[in-house]
């Protein structure tokens, strides 16, 4: 594909996303909504015509910068018998499939937290590839998972994050990158600690989007 082909989020500093030949944008009620060579969209979490931008940023003094106190990037691996797990805090956005659907692996309250060896190991495989934020991969048999095929996709999650899929180029000013381009959660809340990554912040600022 070429570069002019290829869709690319843009985040620009204290601004919106620039998202270029995105085709497919859908949102929590799976209305899918009209989309152009380029469009603007909100990050800042005050658009009064979400999910584009209409240039609230300018006025709310959002900033882009990522907060001293967030997560680190940083991967940790859990080894077990057939499964190893990958899993990277800094880009989790905390939507919960792992906890709430194989709590005898994901272990909230517990360290380590991540238990390899509880459940089939083709169950825990399933579970994370439902992660949206990448956050979460595995190696079974020697190969590393943490691509899957998706057709390209901008999902407005309601109250929550944009949620990316297949294969879309993010380019930030501070370079920035997600764990993998394959699928990864973008902040449209404006209060997480690790922007442009969702971090769950939209849960505790009581982030809300009533028309998506």
């Amino acid at each position: 594909m070429d570069k002019e082909d290829k869709t690319i989020i843009k985040v620009s500093k204290d601004g919106p996303y620039i998202v270029s030949n995105l085709n497919t944008l859908r949102n929590s009620k799976g209305v899918f909504i009209e989309t152009m060579p380029t469009i603007v969209m909100c990050r800042c979490g005050g658009s009064g015509n979400k999910p584009f931008c209409d240039g609230t940023h300018m006025k709310n003094g959002f900033s882009g910068d990522k907060k001293e106190d967030r997560v680190p990037d940083k991967m940790d691996t859990y080894k077990g018998k057939a499964i190893t797990i990958h899993d990277n805090r800094g880009v989790c956005s905390h939507m919960g499939h792992c906890t709430d659907n194989l709590p005898s692996v994901f272990r909230m309250g517990i360290e380590p937290w991540i238990d390899p060896d509880g459940a089939d190991p083709e169950e825990i495989a399933r579970i994370i590839r439902m992660c949206p934020s990448g956050a979460l991969s595995y190696t079974m048999d020697g190969q590393l998972h943490k691509d899957y095929p998706h057709d390209s996709e901008v999902f407005v999650g309601k109250d929550r994050s944009y949620n990316v899929v297949g294969d879309i180029e993010l380019e930030g000013p501070d370079g920035s990158k997600p764990e993998t381009q394959d699928h990864y959660c973008l902040c449209r809340c404006g209060g997480s600690k690790n922007k442009p990554f969702c971090d769950g912040s939209h849960w505790h600022i009581e982030f809300e989007d009533e028309k998506n």
